[in-house]
């Protein structure tokens, strides 16, 4: 398991998140595992630099802060946000595809780490002057993918990503084979968002829950 960490944002003068490393270095410690802390800040340096033997990472704005208008400079006057911590499990069957990058790292697209779940921490709201205050509420919020998970407990030559546990492997077998992998992959993922929200009582109409249960079934 591998985990990154906000690095702090200098245009904005937000810090980094200090107390998430300091736990998860010592939430490591207590299990006996090294925990190198290694400084990445973007997704591109990651590319350059590799693990470097790290367990814990920090990366920037793009990577590790969640608000809905994104990174902190395209945030509206009012809007909270806040850094987050997110969870990797690696496959360590998958190669490194260098066409995502020189080395591999917690968030390169080959497929090699995937996030099973991450930690939003709400505690920043922007103010008018475009600087940021601490929220007087502040909160966790806390996501974690069932289906990621189930895959990365039974890492397998046969199980590599989520599409390959049997609730969707099932679907996608069925389908035919002149589709393309990934039509069959948003067919299934589609499949399951409807059975839920069948299940949940929900028809499809042009508002609210019915209008994305409609959108859920188009064509892909």
């Amino acid at each position: 398991m591998y985990v990154t960490v906000f690095a702090g944002d200098p245009e904005t003068g937000i810090p980094a998140d200090e107390e998430s490393k300091k736990i998860w270095e010592r939430l490591f410690k207590e299990k006996g595992i090294e925990a190198k802390y290694v400084e990445l800040g973007s997704e591109e340096n990651g590319s350059k630099v590799g693990t470097q033997g790290g367990r814990v990472f920090s990366y920037d704005v793009k990577k590790n802060w969640w608000s809905r208008a994104g990174v902190p400079s395209k945030m509206p006057a009012g809007e909270p946000g806040g850094p987050d911590s997110e969870v990797f499990y690696e496959f360590t069957s998958i190669e490194h595809d260098p066409k995502f990058g020189m080395h591999c790292h917690p968030n390169c697209d080959c497929g090699r780490f995937l996030e099973i779940g991450n930690s939003v921490f709400m505690e920043y709201k922007k103010k008018e002057d475009g600087a940021f205050e601490k929220l007087a509420q502040r909160n966790v919020d806390f996501g974690g993918g069932l289906e990621r998970m189930t895959a990365a407990s039974i890492d397998s030559s046969d199980y590599k990503d989520i599409f390959q546990i049997d609730v969707f492997k099932s679907i996608i077998n069925s389908l035919p084979k002149e589709l393309s992998l990934g039509t069959k992959r948003v067919i299934a993922d589609h499949s399951r968002a409807a059975a839920f929200l069948i299940a949940d009582g929900v028809r499809p109409s042009n508002k609210g829950s019915g209008y994305v249960f409609a959108v859920s079934c188009a064509a892909p």
